[in-house]
């Protein structure tokens, strides 16, 4: 294959290199899929502003959030099962985002414990939350993110039950798998015999670091599908933020926000900031696309939170585009992942190369000379 180019390229790398069932998980959504198409469509109709014979010859793009310095305004997102995209995945990844100077957030259900991550890492990554039943594991799971020194806890709030996400079925990742779909799924790994001696050979264990305790007798990720249904918690209410404030003293991120009302009432329990999202359009299909909810949302809560972006980036103009509606980060995910599963490490740092050399020619094409005081004026106003 050519060199990778963009988040596309590397894409069509990991398709290549990923057995099905891993790289439709990484790359479907729900039902139709409508919103994850939306996501892309919306973010590439947002237009910006080619302004020219402005001093641009001096660009900064470092800014700082909750207290750490980001080389750039992006935040490598969550993303589940990432070590079985590459051998230890989640690690490769926290060490490439490290090299490039901007935090990784590790997910609940992650394949590498945030204790492996800490003891790879220099810098202290980024924890993200899943509310489970069993709140005293919960509490357990929170004191080992504390004892790992992570900065900030982003508290996702999007899933109190899976999406439907019909690709996972089809592959055979999620539902009762008959014999039939063991061969297909056997034959399918064995073809890609890369993955088959790196991941599933040198990356074991395979098991979900974060949450092993909770599920010792689960077997493959069909088992930790239905683990997921019966254990996270849909009673999960607004109510409850008190109780994830009273086990994190830091600061408390709330994902999964895309309402304007939502916005405010996460202002009002006290959050830090607020992640505008619809996760990656894998949960509710035919909800609005990211870069559509935010700007209702900035008016309703201004400068009073943090408020940050994911779903649908993929590149660094979609990255200028988030900030001149508002957000002050964004936050991405498929495309660490599709690098990751295209070139590991390696691959993960030449993305981030490429969206900071696309961020700063789409700076630089439109006159904004700090990533701190990108605004609306860098978008073409809608008539």
């Amino acid at each position: 294959m050519t060199r990778p180019a963009s988040v596309a390229d590397w894409r069509a790398r990991a398709q290549k290199r990923l057995p099905r069932m891993m790289f439709d998980y990484i790359d479907g959504g729900s039902y139709a899929e409508t919103t994850l198409r939306r996501n892309v469509s919306a973010m590439e109709a947002v237009s910006l502003r080619q302004r020219v014979l402005r001093d641009v010859s001096k660009l900064q793009l470092s800014t700082e959030l909750f207290g750490q310095k980001l080389a750039m305004p992006i935040i490598l997102s969550p993303i589940g099962m990432a070590g079985l995209y590459a051998r230890r995945g989640e690690v490769q990844a926290a060490r490439a985002a490290e090299k490039a100077g901007l935090p990784f957030c590790l997910s609940t259900v992650s394949i590498c414990a945030i204790e492996e991550l800490q003891a790879n890492v220099r810098t202290p990554i980024w924890f993200q939350l899943y509310m489970i039943r069993d709140r005293v594991f919960m509490a357990d799971i929170l004191a080992q993110a504390r004892a790992a020194k992570a900065p900030v806890l982003v508290f996702t709030v999007d899933l109190p039950v899976p999406g439907a996400r019909y690709r996972d079925v089809r592959s055979g990742l999620s539902g009762q798998r008959s014999l039939a779909d063991m061969l297909r799924i056997g034959f399918d790994t064995a073809c890609h015999p890369h993955w088959v001696w790196n991941v599933g050979l040198r990356g074991r264990p395979h098991t979900f670091g974060n949450i092993a305790k909770a599920m010792p007798n689960a077997r493959g990720t069909s088992d930790f599908a239905a683990w997921i249904g019966k254990n996270f918690d849909p009673s999960v209410s607004w109510n409850d933020f008190a109780w994830v404030r009273e086990h994190w003293d830091g600061p408390i991120v709330i994902k999964g926000i895309l309402d304007a009302e939502d916005a405010r009432r996460a202002v009002e329990v006290g959050a830090d900031g607020i992640v505008v999202s619809n996760h990656g359009g894998r949960q509710l299909d035919g909800v609005p696309a990211t870069v559509d909810a935010l700007p209702p949302i900035m008016d309703a809560v201004g400068d009073k939170l943090d408020v940050l972006l994911d779903s649908g980036v993929r590149s660094g103009l979609d990255v200028l585009k988030g900030l001149a509606l508002g957000a002050k980060a964004v936050l991405i995910g498929r495309a660490w992942a599709y690098a990751l599963g295209g070139g590991g490490e390696a691959g993960v740092s030449a993305m981030l190369a490429t969206m900071r050399a696309e961020l700063e020619v789409a700076m630089t094409l439109t006159g904004c000379t700090d990533v701190r005081n990108a605004g609306a004026d860098l978008l073409v106003a809608k008539r």
